[in-house]
């Protein structure tokens, strides 16, 4: 199925989780912030999120500096 992650179009399996998307993009692990639809979701939910065609996802990675 299509979704849209920070405006791109990309293909996920039906019914993937947040967290398979990650997996997927490379970012399991990583510290990120994601908003499924305009609503934040917490780390604690990515894993029972599923997704669904069309749904608009936004990905921000945090990123140290100094």
């Amino acid at each position: 199925m299509q979704i849209q992650v920070n405006g791109d179009s990309i293909e996920v399996r039906d019914g993937a989780t947040l967290s398979e998307l990650l997996d997927q993009l490379g970012l399991a692990g990583k510290r990120v912030a994601i908003e499924l639809n305009l609503e934040i979701i917490p780390r604690s939910e990515h894993g029972q999120t599923a997704l669904r065609t069309d749904d608009q996802v936004e990905i921000v990675h945090a990123i140290g500096g100094g």
